[in-house]
């Protein structure tokens, strides 16, 4: 997801605006507020948004919805089953296992869960 930020940002106006959300998403705060000096310099006005207090709560920075697709990484589900229990389609689940190992610096589903519990946020 990084990497796809970098290269949006490199882009148009609507690329650049995705690449501060997925920036935010990831905490790369840092790379967010660049992009969007960037756009202000332009002239192009624009609201950041900001993390919901849970989500500034949670100690690795997780959603509430990334949360759920944690659990269900521990319980061992894929994706399409993920995507029916939480109502969404497999490709947004597969978008919050991106952003949920992206945020717990790990390379796997497995990884993930192993990190939350440990971390004993499961």
């Amino acid at each position: 997801p990084f990497d796809e930020a970098m290269a949006l940002a490199q882009g148009d106006t609507e690329g650049r605006l995705r690449a501060i959300e997925i920036f935010g998403r990831l905490g790369a705060t840092a790379s967010a507020e660049r992009v969007s000096l960037d756009l202000r310099r332009e002239g192009i006005d624009f609201a950041t948004p900001r993390p919901r207090a849970s989500t500034l709560r949670n100690p690795m920075g997780l959603t509430n919805r990334q949360m759920d697709v944690l659990r269900a990484l521990n319980d061992g589900l894929t994706n399409a089953e993920i995507g029916e229990k939480l109502f969404v389609s497999p490709k947004t689940v597969d978008h919050h296992v991106s952003a949920i190992l992206a945020r717990l610096e790990v390379g796997s589903r497995g990884e993930a869960a192993a990190k939350a519990r440990k971390l004993d946020i499961l």
